[in-house]
């Protein structure tokens, strides 16, 4: 009895060496040892990601030189703006990180090709300054007359120049949305949408209000 034990375990043994050797001569052929992880994002999403931190970033800006004393509705506005903008910055810095990818573009806009630009797209909706091809962003000679403006040239300025950013912001995630298929990017982009377009009918009517037109 013990001698028969003794050889079922000295048997038992033998196999499992020879499966483990097998298991390491076919594992090369069933899990390549040079397969990478999947990307976490994209060239397009990455591209977008990171034009969309700056143009945020340049919000916040303006909301900075905005001058303090101007009526508490568009203070309200200009704080509604800053704090949805830096929990987004948070989010889009968090996924350039995970993709190992520098924050800033060197070629902003690169993401979009001539032959991924959608049909109909509306230049005009893109206004830019001569220093960015990024729509909607302030010149510094803009910025640096909001710093000086105060009370209702400062309301009317302020509002004129974020107008212009959110309806580039816009104008961008709508071509990100069409260029990306589907995840987490996509559906920021889609909120983005939804949260801008709605801050652009406030600003609108505000500016209607005070007889003011939005810059072109």
């Amino acid at each position: 009895m013990m001698t028969d034990r003794r050889v079922r375990v000295a048997v038992m043994a033998v196999l499992a060496v020879l499966l483990c050797g097998a298991g390491m001569l076919l594992r090369p052929l069933v899990i390549p040892d040079n397969e990478s992880a999947p990307a976490v994002l994209n060239p397009t999403e990455i591209g977008f990601t990171q034009d969309m931190l700056a143009h945020h970033q340049q919000a916040l800006v303006m909301v900075q030189r905005l001058d303090t004393g101007v009526d508490p509705s568009i203070r309200q506005l200009a704080q509604q703006i800053s704090d949805t903008q830096r929990v987004e910055i948070g989010t889009l810095l968090g996924w350039l990180r995970l993709a190992n990818a520098s924050p800033t573009n060197p070629h902003p806009m690169s993401w979009m090709s001539a032959m991924d630009m959608p049909a109909g797209h509306d230049h005009a909706a893109m206004a830019s300054s001569a220093a960015t091809t990024m729509p909607g962003m302030a010149t510094m000679r803009e910025l640096d007359a909001l710093s000086a403006a105060k009370g209702s040239d400062a309301e009317s300025l302020f509002l004129q120049l974020m107008l212009r950013h959110h309806t580039g912001g816009v104008s961008m995630a709508k071509d990100a949305d069409k260029l990306i298929g589907s995840g987490p990017v996509k559906e920021s982009a889609r909120a983005m949408i939804t949260e801008q377009s709605q801050e652009a009918g406030i600003m609108t009517l505000l500016l209607a209000q005070r007889g003011v037109q939005p810059l072109s």
